[in-house]
């Protein structure tokens, strides 16, 4: 490949991968035209892009940008997947495409967050931590707790004192 193709190819990678702060580097060598369609249907449905390149351009587009640490050390071909209601929602659909006797041949490969390389066993990590919607719940029901305990608290006195006039109107009437 000549190296004004590469150029272009590379300009091509840097236009689809605009924006883009973190991704997950996967493996699809090995999966069959149908599996990988599949694949790729199964992932847009849930908003997540996947970019099949080859290392040496994806490092060439990738230089001097936050993903450029994913693809440090890797050879051949690399998916990068992208995309998703966020990181962490990415990265548990991946690893669980790493489970998926299905698409045995998928391999996570690492990835890049905030910057910073990842390694596949730091991927597998990740994805065991809450996803937004889920940090989202917990702040809400630590935000809720004290209130809920104060509304009792508030609550309970004017319960008993309605009580103990019930109880009294019983006894006079």
């Amino acid at each position: 490949m000549s190296k004004l193709v590469k150029g272009l190819v590379a300009d091509d990678i840097k236009r689809r991968l605009n924006g883009v702060q973190d991704c997950v580097v996967g493996n699809m060598v090995g999966l069959n035209s149908e599996l990988t369609a599949e694949l790729r249907k199964k992932l847009r449905d849930k908003k997540i892009g996947v970019l099949v390149i080859k290392n040496s351009l994806a490092r060439l587009a990738t230089k001097g940008t936050n993903l450029g640490p994913a693809f440090e050390g890797l050879k051949g071909t690399a998916a990068v997947l992208y995309g998703g209601e966020d990181f962490i929602s990415l990265v548990k659909e991946v690893t669980g495409l790493d489970k998926d006797e299905k698409f045995a041949a998928f391999k996570t490969r690492g990835g890049v967050m905030d910057g910073e390389r990842l390694s596949p066993e730091k991927v597998a990590e990740i994805s065991k931590w809450p996803n937004r919607q889920e940090q989202l719940s917990m702040l809400v029901g630590q935000i809720l707790g004290p209130g809920r305990k104060l509304g009792a608290q508030i609550i309970a006195p004017a319960g008993k004192l309605a009580s103990q006039i019930e109880q009294a109107g019983e006894k006079n009437g």
